[in-house]
């Protein structure tokens, strides 16, 4: 059975095993395809100089600051391209914190406008408002938001200063000293021990191991635990191991310049007259840590800001949020408003005074002014009048709640990783109500979805399948019991497996097929072994390797020690040493390694283990049990386990040397020598016998698929996008669901075929200016997945320095310009980015897309790609450095904590220990937020249109004279202290279902995404009922105080009375309306608005008292107004009847949308208590089974070629005494990441 895949017709392509680099290649790298003779005999010095213009001289510091280094930084400034070895990640010193904060503050055009509007209160000609009024509130934002900004600079600041004081050890004067990181330059010699973080990018001289060799963890960069070994030339093994030696070293290196690539280094050193090439394998790269190591020396290369892991961090962007620039433009529109309703006024003001002012007596002020510049005069009056339709405490509170939504994701215990004591964080406090709009997330593989932990979980021999629980008769159990290893001396305490009869075959040892199973698994790899403190330390080239030596070593077989030519085992407690006569390593073209042995017996056998694929191609006509296992394979597919075949074969001797012949010729043949070698090695893996299969978990972490689905069903749809195989991801794929049978699968080649044939119609039959539907990718039902490797994803999107590259051709007439489609090139940049959006919506169209092989700026184009033609909001989450890009391009970065790896926290907004915790950040906490401030921001534009458009209809009635309504004192403390809390709690703690509910239907996230709950029909409906209310609010106690007379006689119709009783309307009223809003009550709630209204009737009694107005008589005019005004009973009257006319029509039309067109969110409220109460009853899910599916699994055993070449090099070897330890001496594997 075999997995669905689209038809495509063959085509050459990009390999898939490559990561495309691209962003840094040569010219020539980028386009091979350019003619041999177009192409330069041999590079002149001037080209040469340009390709390695990186040159370092060791131990010479001043070295680097020769003229010819230096560069014009500002005006005159001159200084060295090389840079120093501390980094910066902060915004702000002592100096610049004040001017550059107050400049980003006030490019905020809402702090420009209060900012001009305190000018014109300053005026006295136009001022209507006290000064105080604008300046409280304004010095209160910018003060508010640059201590915000002042914490988190700081604890950048923090974090800069932690990694720029590590301390290592330099050499200085003849001598290694102690220095810190920030101190080290280009040149300088470090020296590094066992478990330190490496400085800076470095040439690896030489190490206390064999030749130089050296362990390298890589988990900051990539994620990956196992252990990557590096090593030093040999003749700076040879010369170098002394502190006086390393003092006399003058190497001058020549290499390429600082570049993004983590896969490539190319360079030369020259030292005693002599010329050495230089690879990656000979360089540290900062980010790494130095494992089973005792000591190694280093020249940097590179420094600070041209390391390669800075170089892949990509630029730190300003992130705002839809709500964030959506407001912006409201208060734009709110700008446009105010200008139009002065501009009225103020023109209704010319005519009145013509008409009316000049012509009354009572009105003349002495002052000979136009009614053209009366007008004038009013028109920035009511500038300052109406200007709290733009209330300044507006941004005040939006970044209150934005920081106690931070504080309820930290303080979040069920996103608490107790195993690695991580609780999750909020890194930022100004993209909260974005975590409830995602539409797209793009997903790290390795130590993101993955543990990069594997486990050996079932095996296959002679037809049987073991690894489920049966006794040890052989009777299946519905559940069992852990086997007890300790009768085996070397065993792994923490290897689990259920199967008792496995193990009563191997004591009995009547089953030869069993033992010569685990013998092939315990010699047939390229595990290193090393003794440190009588232990044994496993060192794998890739977790897989570790886990089956490691099954291997619980089964009684136990890889002891290797040496060029040899291989130890312990068989069942005896010891037997192997002669290795060849080692045929994997690569990606084979899928399988080979190991050719002569027993002590003098026999020769093959051992070799690889994809079924390619296995069983090479099997024997006489091999049995070839169905059995071909079902057993299957079984193991279908739970998404990473399948191995076993297999063995006897070779005489006569056979043997005919074949060592040939594959030594291909071993030094000059040309095409791997491929070669692959020939040879042909020739002796076939007519194999089949032994078995093993069966792999690639450990996912915990939860993983259920919150896929999770998410899946809030239509959050699932990127990932890695650096690893392609046969990896998509196993991984299908482990995690994200991947289903049902699936059509279109890879590369299929993707590229469909693209072309789009840009052929298009250039065939150009479309009309005129916009027109798009046809789709897929017309079928079925759902549909892409597969695309980094080599085709350049191919499909046209790479950019291809481009330039036939530009420069094409202009200096070495080519003829693409103006036909016959090397599928776009003809302008309009048909490349319309190429690009044809790749977007194809993989929009699909239910699952996974990009691999791909380079840390290929991640973030990716993601750019869709923020561009999709108008979606991107979510990112990695573990490692590589997804820093991808972190910093993307709306929110999350990274993945409690790793060694800490450079994706670092650069991210939100971190957490696991990625299951993704779905209550966005289902729950993001949700929450995104109501949240929707409710807040709905409700505040209404309170300050209610508020100030009192003043509007009051400015008929007063000769448009730009007075004020209410007395100056309410109009201070109306956004301050009157209404302010009820909101904020309302912004801070509402929700319409709780967390349960919001995880139990993710159909709940939908309106976040489609932005239903603030838009610009939302403002306008706050707008309109806003007029309603202040229409309502000035005119019923206008007409109630229209002609009327106390109950004592006295006529309470003046001013001072009207407002106080259109501030008391407008109090009850908004604070009772955001009561209407309110859908989760708590006793905080209802005193926040009981004390507001309380607040408000207490101060003003205060301020309207005799004693203040004793003491400060100009500021306080109201004299006794509240007391007079409301001891009259029809006043009060007044006051409920507006309130009741008010809030009647929110609460029918509430009402009548509940009952006649409830949203998800109603239904649910609806019956929430009977949900609560399932969920109460519901019983603990069982353990995820996971699904069954009819594809092979893949082949996915080594992230990269093996041991091999080291092994059969010797170099890792030193001489051994004589004599071996006693068996009961411990051992362990090491290719995770701990100190060892």
């Amino acid at each position: 059975m075999s997995r669905r895949r689209a038809n495509s017709q063959g085509s050459l392509g990009p390999d898939d095993e490559e990561v495309p680099y691209s962003d840094d290649e040569t010219d020539d790298e980028l386009d091979p395809d350019v003619d041999r003779d177009e192409r330069p005999a041999a590079p002149g010095p001037e080209a040469q100089s340009s390709e390695s213009s990186w040159r370092v001289k060791a131990n010479d510091p001043e070295f680097c600051n020769l003229p010819e280094f230096q560069r014009t930084t500002f005006l005159c400034i001159k200084k060295s391209k090389y840079s120093g070895n501390a980094i910066r990640t902060y915004k702000y010193n002592v100096l610049t914190f004040l001017p550059l904060n107050l400049y980003e503050q006030f490019k905020r055009v809402a702090n420009l406008y209060f900012l001009a509007l305190l000018i014109l209160q300053i005026i006295p000609e136009i001022t209507t408002l006290p000064w105080y009024t604008t300046l409280v509130p304004l010095v209160l934002v910018l003060g508010i938001t640059a201590i915000k900004d002042l914490v988190d600079d700081l604890a950048r600041h923090r974090m800069d200063k932690e990694i720029n004081n590590r301390k290592c050890e330099v050499l200085r004067d003849g001598r290694f000293q102690e220095s810190r990181w920030r101190h080290i330059g280009v040149g300088d010699v470090v020296r590094l021990k066992k478990n330190d973080f490496i400085p800076a990018d470095l040439l690896l001289l030489s190490s206390s191991n064999p030749n130089s060799l050296c362990y390298v963890e890589t988990a900051e960069l990539d994620g990956e635990t196992n252990l990557k070994f590096k090593f030093g030339q040999k003749v700076t093994h040879e010369r170098l191991q002394e502190e006086s030696q390393l003092a006399g070293y003058d190497a001058m290196i020549q290499c390429e310049e600082p570049n993004n690539r983590l896969d490539k280094f190319q360079g030369t050193m020259n030292w005693r007259n002599e010329r050495y090439p230089l690879d990656l394998d000979n360089m540290l790269l900062r980010g790494c840590t130095i494992r089973n190591t005792d000591v190694c020396h280093g020249l940097v290369i590179y420094a600070g800001f041209d390391t390669k892991i800075m170089k892949n961090g990509g630029k730190t962007r300003f992130k705002r949020t839809r709500i964030d620039i959506l407001m912006n433009y409201m208060v734009y529109t709110i700008f446009l408003m105010l200008i139009l309703v002065c501009a009225g006024l103020a023109i209704g003001h010319t005519y009145w005074y013509e008409d009316i002012g000049s012509k009354a007596w009572y009105l003349f002020d002495g002052l000979d002014q136009s009614a053209s510049y009366r007008g004038f005069l009013s028109f920035w009056g009511y500038i300052i009048v109406l200007n709290t339709m733009v209330p300044i405490s507006l941004y005040v509170s939006v970044e209150v709640i934005r920081l106690g939504q931070s504080k309820f994701i930290n303080w979040d215990l069920q996103m608490y990783y107790a195993e690695k004591d991580t609780p999750a964080k909020a890194r930022t406090t100004t993209l909260n109500e974005q975590l409830g709009q995602i539409e797209y997330i793009f997903s790290d593989k390795t130590g993101t979805l993955t543990q990069n932990v594997m486990a050996f979980k079932r095996c296959c021999i002679g037809g049987r399948t073991y690894g489920g629980p049966t006794s040890a008769e052989g009777v299946t159990l519905d559940r069992g019991r852990p086997v007890d290893f300790s009768q085996f001396p070397y065993a792994d305490k923490k290897f689990e497996f259920f199967d008792h009869y496995l193990i009563s075959c191997i004591h009995s040892k009547k089953d030869k097929d069993i033992l010569e199973f685990f013998k092939l698994l315990s010699l047939c790899h390229t595990v290193m072994v090393e003794e440190k403190e009588g232990e044994l330390i496993y060192q794998a080239a890739s977790p897989d390797e570790g886990a089956l030596v490691t099954a291997a070593r619980n089964f009684g077989f136990v890889f002891l020690s290797r040496t060029q030519d040899t291989i130890t085992i312990s068989e069942m407690g005896t010891e037997a040493t192997y002669e290795v006569l060849a080692m045929l390593d994997f690569n990606s073209d084979r899928k399988r390694m080979s190991i050719i042995l002569r027993f002590p017996d003098g026999r020769i056998r093959l051992y070799c283990k690889g994809a079924d694929t390619v296995m069983y191609e090479r099997l024997s006509p006489q091999s049995r049990h070839k169905e059995t296992t071909q079902e057993a394979l299957d079984i193991f597919a279908n739970e998404t386990l990473r399948t191995l075949v076993l297999c063995y074969k006897d070779i005489s001797q006569a056979d043997f040397a005919t074949w060592s012949r040939k594959h030594k010729e291909a071993s030094v043949a000059l040309g095409d020598r791997e491929e070669a070698v692959d020939k040879v090695s042909e020739m002796i893996e076939k007519d194999m016998l089949l032994l078995g299969a093993t069966a792999i978990e690639d450990k996912l972490q915990d939860g993983v698929p259920e919150t896929i689905a999770k998410l899946a069903k809030a239509d959050i749809k699932i990127w990932v996008l890695t650096g690893d195989k392609k046969e990896t991801a998509e196993n991984i794929g299908y482990s995690c669901q994200l991947l289903t049978d049902d699936m059509q699968i279109h890879y590369g080649e299929d993707v590229n075929e469909k693209l072309t044939i789009r840009q052929a119609n298009r250039r065939n039959n150009p479309m009309p200016k005129t916009k027109k539907a798009k046809e789709p990718f897929f017309t079928g039902t079925e759902k549909n997945a892409l597969i695309i490797t980094g080599g085709w994803l350049n191919e499909i999107l046209y790479e950019k320095k291809k481009k330039r590259r036939r530009l420069r051709l094409r202009r200096l007439g070495k080519r003829p310009p693409p103006s036909s489609p016959r090397d599928n090139q776009p003809l302008d940049d309009q048909e490349k980015e319309m190429r690009q959006e044809d790749f977007v919506d194809m993989a929009c169209e699909c239910s699952a897309v996974i990009c691999c092989r791909v380079t840390p700026k290929q991640k973030a184009n990716v993601v750019s790609l869709v923020k561009t033609y999709k108008k979606a909001v991107t979510l990112s989450i990695g573990d490692g450095a590589n997804d820093v890009n991808m972190i910093k391009t993307a709306d929110i970065g999350v990274g993945i904590s409690g790793q060694e790896g800490m450079q994706a926290v670092m650069s991210s907004d939100y971190s957490f220990a696991q990625f299951r915790f993704l779905e209550r950040l966005l289902l729950v906490h993001g949700r929450w937020s995104y109501i949240r401030m929707c409710k807040f921001l709905r409700y505040f534009f209404y309170k300050n249109f209610a508020f100030t458009l009192v003043h509007f209809w009051y400015s008929f009635f007063s000769g448009f004279s730009s007075q004020v309504a209410y007395e100056d004192w309410f109009i201070t403390l109306y956004n301050v202290a009157y209404s302010s809390l009820p909101v904020l709690l309302v912004g801070l703690l509402d929700q319409d279902v709780g967390d349960k509910l919001s995880l139990k239907f993710p159909k709940l996230y939908l309106p976040g995404q489609q932005g239903s709950y603030f838009n610009y029909q939302k403002f306008f409906i706050s707008l309109c009922h806003g007029i309603f209310t202040s229409l309502i609010i000035f005119f019923i106690p206008y007409g109630a105080f229209l002609q009327t007379m106390g109950q004592d006689g006295e006529a309470p119709s003046d001013y001072q009375s009207f407002a106080v009783v259109t501030a008391s309307s407008l109090i009850i009223t908004v604070n009772l309306q955001i009561s209407l809003d309110t859908s989760y009550w708590t006793f905080v709630n209802c005193f926040a608005v009981l004390g507001s209204i309380a607040i408000y009737f207490g101060i003003m009694f205060d301020i309207h008292s005799a004693g203040i107005h004793v003491l400060f008589p100009s500021a306080f005019t109201f004299t006794g107004v509240a007391s007079n005004a409301l001891r009259q009973p029809y006043l009060w009257l007044t006051i409920i009847l507006t309130v009741g006319i008010s809030l009647l029509p929110v609460i029918c039309i509430q009402f009548l949308y509940k009952t006649i067109q409830p949203s998800v969110g109603d239904k649910v409220q609806r019956n929430r208590r009977k949900y609560e109460a399932e969920e109460e009853e519901k019983k603990k899910p069982t353990p995820f089974q996971r699904g069954r599916r009819s594809r092979r699994s893949a082949y996915a055993f080594s992230h990269s070629q093996g041991y091999a070449d080291l092994i059969a090099s010797g170099r890792s070897f030193r001489q051994r005494p004589q004599g071996r330890r006693h068996p009961q001496e411990s051992i362990r594997e090491a290719p995770q990441a701990e100190n060892i």
